[in-house]
């Protein structure tokens, strides 16, 4: 017969290069990855076969069966589960066609320890059988299909998929050892590795060992046992096998809800955030069962996109087993069991804050872009995620909770205050917040998109409203100044200098900008923009334009520095003949700089260098 050769995909082949050679520190961990993707193939057939019964035909056993061969130096893992035709094999085990790769491979560094991880949690269950073989056979044959296929590779750049007559429904791999890895041809070792992997494994896997068969799990759902009958490490390789993961749990929830709506919940929050978290096409991956048959495998509603990082299974009694995917939706149990594992995560995350402070403050940096999500989304919800949140803060070396920043108000201080930036760091370096630090006024540093969105629509906490830094100005009037630059007094002839100069940059700038004013939030710089009392922030704006969402940029009011020597010299030039022609240059450039430092394009580059270059001149 001959083979018809195909290449991997390019991502595969980077793949399987790091996994076949560092991914793992224990290299039995391919068994566990092989047999979870064989239980969750026999999963899909129970599922599917609730509506297309002939689909279970030719036998309803679904069972694991691994079978070592010393004398062929081979070790065969088959399933009885849902199967392969010729485009599954191609696409699953030669491709990568999920959300987020992209993303995923450019985030590669090309150090293969430092990749372990990233490489990990994308998900290289199959491919982790190449660690072990040179060489892997599948044979499948897809349920309700007639013909079988045989795929294989050697995992160095080509697979053959060709036809297979005769093959079993479900899937066989076939892994031919390389030298040196006998020890999973042994019966006790193979025994050893599915007992401590993979007992919670709901199918039955079974060990053939001549004419001797043995089933080496429990065979149990684990959700449905005891809590006090499960290990911390059976809790760990659960979340592996249900997580396709590799860290270890943040977190792990497991109840039971009982009364009018029956259901267990057993979830788990990683530690290591998922590289495709924020990709629009990622779903939920809390599998629902209905009394212990697997129905979906994306959430199916069970999750608000705002928890989305959760892992784990969900089990009803109320649900009817032959419900579609499309009547979930509207399933109004669903929506209660929905509501109640809501609460409890909710709940769970509270008494994590409280409890364990620093280690909540890791989950943050990992998920709480994605929590804060929910106050915009879930107005039911919004005053307990609220009190979840941290936010980096001026003043503080750690975020802060809401009701410690109240609690650290100055006294006649009314709002809360905050900043939206790219980064803390960027935000940091606006002179929009020269005047809060010197009045030791905190100031919240926003810098997840979603921010530019909930402050608005949540609009105070605890009567205290919130105020970005570029609409409040005019509060400062009324905080005095804490450091030593306070204690000059009034100068009215200064001021009606500046009063000239007002009036002059007005002139020369004309519609650049919405108006010129004096500040009381610059200390040091000597111009800033701002947004005008209900306008949209400069950095909200700055994203939809990067998106294509706004074609021209909104006219801002610059602010001036009184007290800066520059300001000051053009102040004295001002009261000239012609002052606005002759400073309208150096009105441009203030206003350009200003564009700068709050991150913006200018609008006309070649402009700006010629007249910086014709300032640089006149230092000559």
């Amino acid at each position: 017969m001959t083979e018809t050769p195909h290449k991997f995909q390019a991502e595969v082949s980077k793949l399987l290069d790091i996994v076949a050679h560092s991914l793992y520190s224990h290299k039995e961990i391919f068994l566990r990855e092989l047999i979870s993707n064989a239980s969750d193939a026999c999963d899909r057939l129970r599922y599917a076969a609730l509506t297309q019964a002939d689909l279970m035909a030719d036998g309803a056993d679904l069972t694991v069966t691994i079978t070592p061969d010393k004398k062929a130096r081979t070790l065969t893992i088959a399933d009885s589960g849902i199967g392969m035709n010729q485009g599954d094999l191609i696409e699953n085990l030669g491709t990568i066609a999920r959300s987020g790769t992209a993303e995923f491979m450019t985030r590669l560094s090309g150090d293969a320890k430092k990749d372990v991880s990233l490489i990990g949690q994308f998900g290289v269950g199959f491919y982790s059988a190449f660690m072990v073989a040179d060489q892997v056979v599948v044979i499948s044959r897809k349920a309700g299909e007639s013909l079988g296929w045989r795929w294989s590779s050697d995992g160095r750049g080509e697979f053959t998929v060709d036809p297979h007559p005769g093959a079993a429904r479900g899937a066989c791999l076939i892994l031919h050892l390389k030298e040196g890895e006998d020890e999973f041809l042994e019966p006790h070792r193979l025994r050893h590795i599915v007992t401590t992997y993979s007992d919670h494994i709901a199918i039955p896997v079974v060990l053939k060992d001549g004419d001797k068969r043995e089933t080496l799990n429990a065979a149990s759902a684990l959700w449905t046992r005891s809590k006090s009958d499960i290990t911390p490490e059976q809790y760990k390789e659960f979340y592996h096998h249900v997580g396709h993961a590799f860290d270890d749990p943040w977190l792990t929830l497991h109840y039971r809800a009982e009364g009018a709506i029956e259901y267990t919940g057993l979830l788990f929050i990683p530690t290591v955030k998922p590289f495709d978290l924020f990709h629009p096409d990622r779903k939920n991956h809390v599998k629902l069962y209905v009394k212990r048959v697997f129905i979906a495998d994306d959430g199916a509603g069970l999750l608000p996109p705002y928890l989305r990082f959760l892992k784990g299974v969900v089990d009803s009694a109320d649900l009817p087993l032959n419900i579609s995917r499309e009547m979930l939706q509207h399933n109004p149990v669903l929506a209660k069991i929905r509501s109640g594992l809501v609460k409890r995560i909710l709940s769970e995350l509270a008494k994590k804050a409280q409890e364990a402070p620093e280690d909540y403050l890791a989950f943050w940096a990992n998920f709480g872009a994605v929590l804060k999500e929910g106050l915009y989304e879930d107005a039911e919800k919004k005053d307990e995620i609220l009190e979840l949140c941290r936010f980096a803060a001026t003043g503080h070396d750690r975020p802060i909770s809401l009701a410690q920043y109240v609690a650290g108000m100055r006294e006649g201080q009314t709002a809360i205050y905050t900043i939206t930036g790219d980064s803390a760091e960027a935000a940091l370096r606006s002179p929009q917040l020269e005047g809060f630090k010197a009045r030791g006024l905190a100031v919240l540093l926003l810098t997840d998109p979603i921010d530019e969105f909930w402050v608005r629509a949540i609009g105070v906490y605890k009567d205290k409203p919130f105020k970005a830094v570029t609409e409040a100005g005019a509060d400062l009037d009324s905080l005095a100044r804490t450091d030593q630059a306070e204690s000059e007094k009034p100068d009215a002839e200064r001021d009606r200098k500046i009063v000239d100069l007002v009036r002059v940059m007005k002139e020369a700038l004309g519609d650049s900008v919405k108006d010129v004013r004096r500040s009381e939030r610059l200390t040091e710089s000597p111009v800033c923009l701002v947004a005008d009392e209900g306008e949209m922030s400069l950095h909200l704006e700055r994203l939809m334009r990067q998106h294509r969402q706004m074609a021209t940029a909104i006219p801002r009011i610059l602010e001036i520095n009184p007290g800066h020597p520059l300001i000051a010299k053009l102040a004295e030039r001002a009261r000239e003949d012609g002052a606005a022609t002759n400073l309208a240059d150096t009105c441009l450039l203030l206003l350009d700089q200003a564009r700068l430092i709050e991150g913006e394009t200018l609008p006309d580059p070649a402009a700006f260098a010629r007249r910086l270059n014709a300032l640089m001149l006149t230092l000559g």
